[in-house]
């Protein structure tokens, strides 16, 4: 039974919320505000937290870096009415695992929950995680090219293992949906926008790319587009 917590002072949206996660059998827990939720997330043992943007006393992102910075790898699933790209990108870089522009279907709440239950993130052996010219340590989730290491999001190491796996073949946008998300969640819009976020820390520093669009069908990290 997963334990979620709500973080959102819209009381009709968080009622709502609710309802439709409990009536599935989640169990819910709620906070009115940014303070009172960071206190919750870093006492409980919960297993998704779904967190608004525009909280009152302490604002979402700020929410998330702390938890982040707590050690903590709880899932979190922000809501918000900030759509842009820099607000989703500013979003991903503090950690968040999927981000909903409200209104949203509510459906789409549960894009969370199988990284949750699952563990998505880890990979079997270190030799499953290795390429010749970048490397990742799955249990720190640490990523180094050519010795650097590199700063990596949480969905962006899931992207990079699932990609590295299968290097130099392409993934397709459906198979790494499905790494991140799990079975029907997310979407593809919001997948590009983690790859944006992954290529900026893997390639913008560096002469040589190792990720390729391979468009209208997915991604491949190779030493070359061609390769």
């Amino acid at each position: 039974m997963l334990r979620i917590l709500l973080i959102e002072d819209q009381r009709d949206i968080a009622a709502n919320i609710w309802d439709f996660l409990e009536f599935r059998g989640f169990v819910m827990d709620h906070a009115a505000d940014g303070s009172t939720g960071l206190r919750m997330a870093l006492d409980g043992a919960y297993d998704v937290v779904v967190l608004d943007l525009g909280l009152p006393k302490l604002d979402g992102l700020d929410l998330c870096r702390a938890v982040r910075e707590a050690g903590r790898d709880t899932p979190v699933l922000m809501l918000t009415a900030r759509d842009t790209l820099d607000d989703k990108l500013a979003g991903f870089a503090e950690g968040a695992d999927d981000y909903l522009v409200k209104p949203f279907a509510m459906q789409r709440t549960r894009g969370a929950y199988p990284r949750a239950a699952t563990g998505a993130g880890t990979c079997s052996t270190a030799r499953s995680c290795a390429w010749p010219t970048s490397r990742s340590t799955p249990v720190t989730q640490e990523v180094a090219r050519d010795g650097q290491k590199l700063a990596v999001t949480r969905a962006g190491f899931v992207l990079l293992e699932t990609l590295m796996r299968r290097s130099p073949h392409v993934v397709r946008h459906a198979d790494l949906t499905h790494a991140l998300w799990g079975e029907g969640g997310g979407d593809i819009a919001t997948l590009h926008t983690h790859l944006s976020v992954l290529r900026s820390a893997i390639d913008r520093p560096f002469k040589l790319q190792l990720l390729h669009t391979v468009h209208g069908f997915g991604y491949r990290i190779a030493e070359s587009a061609d390769a």
